[in-house]
């Protein structure tokens, strides 16, 4: 989020015309809320209502789901906004941001704020979400009751900038609560290299969604994060004065901590129900039309109770959104809910998890499969009474949620081989074909995180979007986790039956210019371009500028023209400008080269030497095999890199970056070729090499593969005799794949001759941010190889010339820290984040 998207109450009211118009009123601007208004406007209420809403935080709605991906450092604030403040005030609603209602009185229909405000209403939602739970413990309270200092919970945005800031600046954390939030403020914390211990009174991780056995596959993966876990015990109480300082078991057992994170559940908000007098019991009490008991205030979300039920989970509160939207605007006057069937698929602590209905069996008559593999962190279950699917739970693999969601939901005919469940239906049944989705009744949820059902993305359909990208645009769908982007693009094929419509835009190499790769070079090369304001002014429609296509554009004139471009620093990444990582903080991370992750004792002192004289924050070994140097500021990167005298290690760019190399012949005794001179080789001719996307590359001296070379972007594997086999297009990240075999060679040096040639053609005929994992298969090996290896194309002359000439141009970047570019390429960055405007800052 940045400053555009969140404003306080005062800079964000959109006065309306009263009239006719009823004065619908929201307390909380959360996701149920605004869901609620989203449906009503989308039934034509806006022609009906004026709305005002209320919320406590200072900023726009956003995805409360998506914190643990900030805290983790996976998702930027801005990524999580579900609706910036441009659409409170596209849609003529009065945002009261940071605004928090003290009481309601419904007998004179009037809203009492905190600032001293009073506003009428006809209608009024309370949509005020769920808050922490604490569990009663010594010393969580100082005198005055507030939290004792370094306590936080893990519920809203400043939460997460809270604990992220404590992140920074301390090693030990202690998270009580062994659920979802705990588990993924858990993982968030240890990502950032923290100690972190883990405690849960139940005797199973996720106890609320998983059984036994789940739970103990489950906390086997949190383990292997580096977490440790303690479960079965209680907090006994919080040590420290001022601040804490560890955490006491009933043992009497201290888990040292610097902070500590509370994530022991959440309790319904009730606070403006009882203000208002409303009927209470562990929630707002509701009715199927979503009405409390005074006339005319409504409740959605987490705050209410429905028959006996609470809900802390999206789909419910889209359901009753829904509900809510049809009796106000009359659009369906007769909707009721009646309660949700549950079901979550979430990734925990980078697990995936997949959990509906029953976690194990409750009848006798029960029939449970269970397929379990601790060691791969995989346990999958379905429960079938009879002959329906009334529960399932996959772990760590969850390939079969789409059928078995299908089978939940609409109690469709199972297999008579139970075990195809779980094991051996996917392949057939995931990819569901016409009659399969025929039969998929409308109210079905596609998306989760959304909300959106069948019927509405055949509702776009039917109103004239017939792509995907138009859909998911739309409804929202495959928006949220992104897992269920597949079968949307499915039904949206099905239902446009025929007339499915791609986006051209999908052919582009960037957005901001209507052109394929192919003929945008062939464009460029013609008329000679070397700039990417050139490229806009000649080649984009009007010769309108394209922000989101700068990058691209750099990289691929620096690719076609390796001799020199006219360079612009806005067509750059931060990275990019000044050579180093920028870190959630404003500062940088510095990585000088170590080819094949070989160093010397001089290199050594001189990086120690370093990080004592700018007080380097913390000095880590990557995952590449090079050693990092974290926290330094902006305008000493100049200085750090004149003082180590190293080159760049490449660890900020679209580029080639590093290899990872095992020691080889000269000291393991398994070593069948020398894949640490080969791996120098090869960084010392490639480094820096501009890509689309990044390169990662692996050599190792026999197939024990203690370098990864399977699982990088290019492999290199020795093999015995001297032979040397290569792959290409593996990854070990989010995506895990192992490369496919390119070719075996019998020599170094046609290694290092057919490594380049690949990442030459990488580069020409690549997409921009394709990786390798995707670019290969989507070529086909068998087409790689003819072109590289077998030159069907006649290709590889050229390819070698080209990459050749990359080479000779070659120039250091860190150079640029004695040369600046630019005057302001190194004066201080300003920290990241969604600082907070007050109102004295509104208007300024």
């Amino acid at each position: 989020m940045t400053d555009t998207t969140q404003r306080t109450a005062q800079s964000v009211t959109v006065p309306a015309p009263r009239g006719h118009r009823r004065r619908l009123v929201v307390v909380g601007n959360g996701m149920a809320g605004i869901r609620a208004v989203e449906e009503v406007l989308e039934r034509g209420g806006a022609g009906s209502f004026d709305v005002t809403v209320f919320g406590d935080e200072p900023y726009g709605n956003y995805n409360r789901i998506m914190l643990s991906h900030v805290l983790s450092g996976e998702e930027a604030e801005e990524g999580i906004v579900l609706n910036p403040l441009s659409w409170y005030e596209e849609n003529g609603i009065d945002l009261r941001a940071g605004v928090r209602v003290d009481h309601v009185d419904h007998a004179a229909r009037v809203v009492h704020d905190a600032a001293g405000g009073r506003t009428p209403y006809d209608t009024l939602l309370i949509a005020t979400g769920s808050t922490p739970f604490f569990p009663p413990m010594e010393g969580l309270h100082r005198g005055d009751g507030s939290l004792l200092e370094g306590v936080f919970a893990f519920r809203t945005l400043d939460d997460a900038r809270a604990l992220l800031e404590n992140a920074r600046t301390h090693r030990r954390a202690v998270v009580i609560g062994g659920g979802l939030l705990g588990l993924e403020a858990a993982h968030g914390l240890v990502t950032h290299g923290l100690e972190v211990d883990l405690v849960h009174s139940p005797p199973h991780l996720m106890n609320q969604q998983l059984g036994s056995d789940a739970g103990r596959v489950l906390r086997r993966k949190v383990e292997q994060l580096g977490i440790r876990v303690h479960t079965g015990v209680r907090t006994r109480g919080l040590l420290g004065t001022d601040r804490v300082n560890g955490v006491e078991l009933p043992d009497g057992t201290v888990l040292a901590a610097d902070f500590v994170v509370v994530a022991a559940g959440i309790r319904p908000n009730v606070e403006v129900g009882v203000s208002a007098g409303l009927d209470i019991d562990r929630g707002i009490l509701v009715d199927d039309r979503m009405r409390t008991s005074a006339e005319d205030v409504y409740a959605v979300g987490e705050c209410v109770q429905h028959r006996g039920q609470t809900y802390g989970l999206v789909a419910p509160l889209w359901d009753q959104a829904s509900v809510l939207a049809d009796h106000l605007t009359g659009a369906a006057p007769d909707a009721e809910y009646h309660g949700s069937r549950t079901s979550t698929k979430l990734k925990v602590a980078g697990v995936d998890v997949v959990a509906m209905g029953l976690s194990g069996p409750e009848r006798d008559e029960d029939e449970f499969v269970v397929f379990s593999e601790p060691h791969r962190g995989v346990y999958l279950n379905a429960v079938v009474r009879d002959d329906r699917l009334v529960g399932a739970t996959l772990l760590g693999d969850v390939r079969k949620a789409a059928v078995l969601a299908q089978h939940y939901d609409l109690g469709t005919p199972l297999p008579e081989e139970r075990t195809r469940l779980l094991l051996d239906l996917g392949e057939v049944q995931e990819g569901a074909g016409a009659g399969d989705l025929a039969d998929l009744d409308d109210a079905v949820q596609v998306c989760h995180c959304n909300g959106v059902t069948k019927g509405r993305i055949v509702g776009a359909v039917a109103d004239g979007c017939t792509s995907t990208t138009a859909v998911m645009g739309r409804t929202k769908a495959g928006k949220g986790c992104g897992s269920c982007k597949d079968l949307v693009e499915r039904i949206t094929e099905w239902a446009a039956g025929g007339n499915l419509t791609v986006d051209e835009t999908v052919g582009w190499y960037v957005p901001g210019v209507p052109l394929a790769k192919p003929e945008l070079m062939a464009a460029i090369r013609e008329r000679g371009l070397k700039s990417v304001s050139a490229v806009f002014r000649e080649l984009a429609p009007g010769g309108v500028e394209d922000a989101k296509s700068k990058m691209g554009l750099t990289s691929l004139l620096r690719m076609m023209w390796p001799e020199g471009i006219v360079e612009e620093r806005d067509g750059r990444y931060v990275n990019d400008r000044v050579h180093a990582n920028i870190q959630r903080d404003g500062t940088f991370s510095v990585v000088p080269q170590m080819k094949g992750g070989v160093t010397t004792a001089d290199q050594l002192r001189t990086i120690a030497d370093v990080a004592d004289k700018y007080d380097v924050g913390m000095i880590k070994v990557t995952g590449g095999q090079r050693i990092d140097l974290l926290g330094v500021p902006k305008e000493d990167l100049p200085k750090v890199w004149a003082d180590l005298g190293m080159p760049s290690g490449y660890a900020y760019g679209k580029s080639f970056r590093t290899v990872k190399t095992c020691v080889g012949t000269d000291f393991c005794r398994f070593g069948l070729g020398d894949s640490t001179q080969l791996g120098i080789d090869l960084e010392t001719r490639y480094q820096g090499v501009e890509a689309p996307a990044k390169l990662k590359l692996g050599v190792v001296g026999c197939p024990r593969n203690c370098a990864e070379a399977y699982v990088k972007d290019v492999g290199v594997v020795a093999v015995g005799s001297g032979r040397w086999e290569i792959y290409v297009g593996g990854a070990a990240g989010a995506t895990v794949r192992k490369g496919d075999l390119l070719t075996t060679v019998t020599s170094p040096e046609e290694v290092v001759t057919l490594v380049g040639r690949f990442i030459q053609f990488y580069r020409e005929w690549g997409n921009w941010l394709e990786r390798t994992y995707e670019f290969v298969p989507r070529l086909g090996i068998e087409r790689v190889r003819a072109v590289l290896v077998d030159d069907s194309d006649g290709m590889a002359a050229g390819l070698d010339e080209r990459m050749q000439t990359t080479v000779e141009n070659y120039r250091d970047p860190w150079q640029e820290g004695a040369e600046p570019v630019t005057t302001g390429q190194f004066r201080p960055a300003l920290p990241l984040g969604m600082p907070t405007v007050r109102p004295s800052q509104v208007g300024s």
